[in-house]
């Protein structure tokens, strides 16, 4: 009962964190791509690739974006219990994880920091659709612990639009260039993601099963 309690507690105080933290930066994504000169809000370095590849970025930004802003909403157990809400709002974040992760592979071809980078986002854009798609079909055939699941592993690859941003400011805090430290954070936005979530599905009582 008590690693029960634990559990929920935890996993409250991680809620709130993650969704503050996603609403920030879909607040920032909105303002600095719907209001702000394109390319405006981003490092020097990459606002080349942003004017020859426009639509590409933009077309992912905006489905990542959906799928941030909707995301967190569908761990709470209120909001669950709505089946046919949540089963929508499902389909809607599904959909904007795959058009996400296709764009976002098609836009790692540019991204800074060479061949190291190129692999580590287009890895995390297959992780992405896969782990969807996954709990997809953990859904349709009436698994609900291992839909959470995946559904956990596919919103910690999601909030890999959280973790870059975190860990852009913390570099220029510490006062490193963008272009000595950028290709290590293709990996270092989800890998951690992931086994945070990895974590938290092993810790789940199994009363829930």
């Amino acid at each position: 009962m008590r690693s029960s309690v634990n559990w929920l507690t935890m996993l409250k105080v991680a809620f709130w964190l993650t969704l503050f933290s996603s609403v920030a930066v879909a607040v920032y994504a909105v303002v600095g791509y719907a209001f702000l000169t394109p390319g405006q809000t981003v490092h020097p370095t990459m606002q080349a690739a942003y004017a020859h590849h426009p639509w590409r970025i933009l077309i992912h930004v905006a489905a990542s974006l959906v799928a941030l802003a909707l995301g967190p909403w569908q761990f709470i157990p209120a909001l669950r219990r709505r089946k046919a809400l949540h089963r929508g709002l499902g389909f809607i974040y599904f959909l904007a994880v795959f058009v996400g992760g296709i764009s976002g592979m098609f836009t790692a071809f540019i991204a800074q920091g060479g061949m190291i980078s190129q692999i580590g986002f287009v890895t995390l854009g297959q992780l992405w659709i896969v782990t969807a798609i996954l709990a997809l079909m953990a859904i349709k055939r009436g698994d609900y612990r291992s839909h959470e699941a995946w559904a956990i592993r596919s919103f910690a690859l999601t909030f890999a639009a959280v973790t870059i941003r975190l860990q852009l400011g913390t570099g220029f805090a510490a006062g490193q260039r963008f272009e000595d430290f950028y290709w290590m954070l293709s990996w270092t936005c989800w890998v951690p993601n992931l086994i945070v979530a990895e974590w938290l599905i092993r810790r789940r009582p199994a009363a829930e099963a």
